[in-house]
């Protein structure tokens, strides 16, 4: 079973959802190591979580075996953010649209649709047979220690 590994600016995460909480509290502490103001670390934790959490359960198919690889990075204003699965991949076009009225009610099938509603940028890359990539920036306003 892989372990947790965790660096500055990186964590990797075991396909069990049982880790998000560390990962939340590494998002947490890393973005205001950077500074970041709290509704926009509210906003990355969110939609990291959301994104690893598909990782582990759609990507991996918590396959303890697997990992998911979480980088953070301040550049220019911005955090970006990439998180991978090993999984098989996903169609990005065959999502459902949670605005329609068949899914309006559906509990779930609304992670990607959050995600790209709070970052600025969202950009999946599927490697075939080897996981998703999903590279998030958002523009960040900063608060003064």
């Amino acid at each position: 079973m892989p372990k947790v590994i965790k660096e500055p600016g990186k964590i990797i995460i075991p396909s069990d959802v049982a880790y998000l909480q560390m990962l939340d509290e590494f998002l947490e502490e890393t973005l205001r190591g950077f500074g970041v103001s709290e509704s926009d670390i509210a906003d990355i934790a969110i939609s990291v979580t959301e994104l690893a959490n598909n990782a582990i359960i759609h990507g991996n198919k918590e396959n303890p075996e697997k990992v998911v690889d979480i980088r953070i990075k301040l550049i220019n204003g911005a955090v970006e953010i990439i998180v991978s699965d090993e999984g098989k991949g996903f169609d990005t076009l065959a999502l459902p649209d949670p605005l329609t009225e068949e899914n309006l009610f559906k509990e779930n099938g609304r992670g990607i649709f959050i995600v790209r509603s709070l970052m600025d940028k969202v950009d999946i890359k599927i490697r075939k047979d080897n996981g998703t990539v999903i590279k998030l920036v958002k523009k960040i306003k900063r608060v003064h220690k």
